[in-house]
């Protein structure tokens, strides 16, 4: 064949293998990033139970109200003192009725799974299931509590007694426990099968949440096309949905290697729902894009904005990575780490305890944490680089091939700044 002809096809397949990552289309999502929030619109529900409360003697209704609607204001902006404001309004409702009421106490309960207070919700759960009145949706939050602490005993027992495979409910706690488990493909299918009763339901809440969550799955197996597809369903039923928009923001970060249009992205979402979290992620797309500045706007911008005493434990996990990996004060980060470990003694808080101890150069304390408390009893790919990490300096190089193998897979989940990382193991 002569050059000529050749010269055309080269091109033409250089040109598909560039483009052989893109599944997202700027046209598809566009239509969502021009969302405004109107606060005096949105605090509406807040002032009309507010004036209720203010000229009523029986308030323990009205009460509820009001903190419903500020959980909602919490929802759509992330702002945590409207989840406190929530939180004070259940409270108070409660000392009305002395804790007869069950429902209310899953109410408080609620709230403070929000807050990651997830003992004290507990507390709150076994008063609500010694009350007895609607007992399943009391162990369908009993297993999600049980699940969040390490209970893994308990959660089972939970969902065992729940045991209903027509039951939305019981298939997405079903797919929550599978992958814990590290079965992503039942995962998967539960969670398929819940979206198939959410979308006979035609209930648009019920439907929102199958859809983001099967999206995340559908990533974390690296059907990437699949995920977009149902971040965007979720935006078709809420436009303003800022953790559709998110997931699309990773797409085309950790897929797509665009961090200009994530960037771009995550800047319309913080335009009117911002929470911590979102400075981390922009530091961390800044620091693939070699942007220095950035990335240390982004730190600072997260820090002043933790140091709201309102957020309590709920930034414990991004806090102890921020002073371990990027302000490289690894005593702090070993004091947030016990802790964490004390709220919520699950294998992801045991796995902050030995990177911090880690990071201090305490290898042999780092390891035997590690075998005891976190190796096999999770899957998550930022947990297994962590021991791989740790492994690899205690001389444990046998231990370190599969683990390696396993996270090259989890690229997309673990975003492109751990390619080098991974490979260095």
């Amino acid at each position: 064949m002569k050059l000529k002809n050749i010269l055309p096809i080269f091109i033409t397949l250089l040109i598909l293998s560039c483009n052989s990552n893109t599944v997202t289309n700027e046209a598809d999502y566009n239509q969502y990033l021009s969302t405004e929030i109107d606060q005096t619109k949105l605090l509406g529900d807040v002032n009309f139970w507010t004036t209720r409360i203010e000229n009523s003697t029986s308030s323990y209704s009205y009460l509820i109200s009001r903190a419903n609607a500020n959980t909602e204001v919490f929802n759509v902006t992330g702002q945590i003192e409207y989840l406190i404001k929530a939180e004070e309004d259940l409270l108070e409702a409660n000392e009305i009725v002395n804790n007869s009421d069950a429902g209310l106490l899953k109410n408080i309960a609620a709230n403070y799974i929000s807050q990651h207070r997830f003992k004290e919700a507990l507390v709150l759960l076994k008063k609500a299931e010694a009350n007895g009145s609607k007992l399943n949706g009391t162990k369908k939050m009993l297993f999600d509590v049980h699940l969040e602490l390490g209970n893994y005993i308990y959660a089972e027992a939970y969902l065992k007694d729940l045991k209903n495979t027509s039951s939305f409910d019981y298939l997405i706690r079903l797919s929550k426990l599978e992958d814990h488990k590290g079965n992503l493909d039942g995962a998967i299918e539960n969670m398929e099968k819940a979206m198939t009763i959410a979308e006979e339901s035609k209930l648009k809440g019920m439907k929102l949440w199958s859809y983001t969550n099967i999206a995340d799955f559908y990533g974390h197996a690296g059907e990437i096309d699949k995920s977009y597809s149902y971040f965007l369903k979720a935006l078709e039923l809420d436009p303003n949905n800022a953790y559709a928009k998110k997931g699309i923001a990773w797409i085309v970060y950790s897929h797509e290697k665009n961090p200009t249009e994530a960037l771009n992205i995550l800047n319309h979402i913080t335009s009117y729902h911002n929470t911590p979290d979102y400075d981390l992620l922009k530091a961390e797309i800044a620091e693939f894009n070699n942007d220095l500045k950035l990335k240390a706007e982004s730190i600072t911008n997260y820090q002043a904005a933790v140091k709201n005493d309102m957020y309590g434990a709920m930034y414990n996990k991004y806090n102890v990575m921020v002073f371990s990996e990027d302000l490289l004060i690894p005593e702090r980060a070993l004091e947030i780490a016990m802790q964490e470990v004390e709220n919520r003694p699950t294998p992801q808080s045991y796995d902050l305890l030995a990177w911090s101890y880690f990071k201090m150069g305490d290898i042999k304390r780092a390891n035997e944490i590690t075998e005891e408390f976190v190796d096999g009893k999770t899957y998550e790919p930022a947990v297994l680089y962590h021991s791989a990490e740790i492994y690899k300096a205690a001389g444990k190089t046998e231990e370190i091939q599969p683990l390696k193998a396993e996270l090259l897979a989890s690229i997309y989940e673990l975003g492109p700044t751990m390619v080098s990382k991974i490979n260095q193991l």
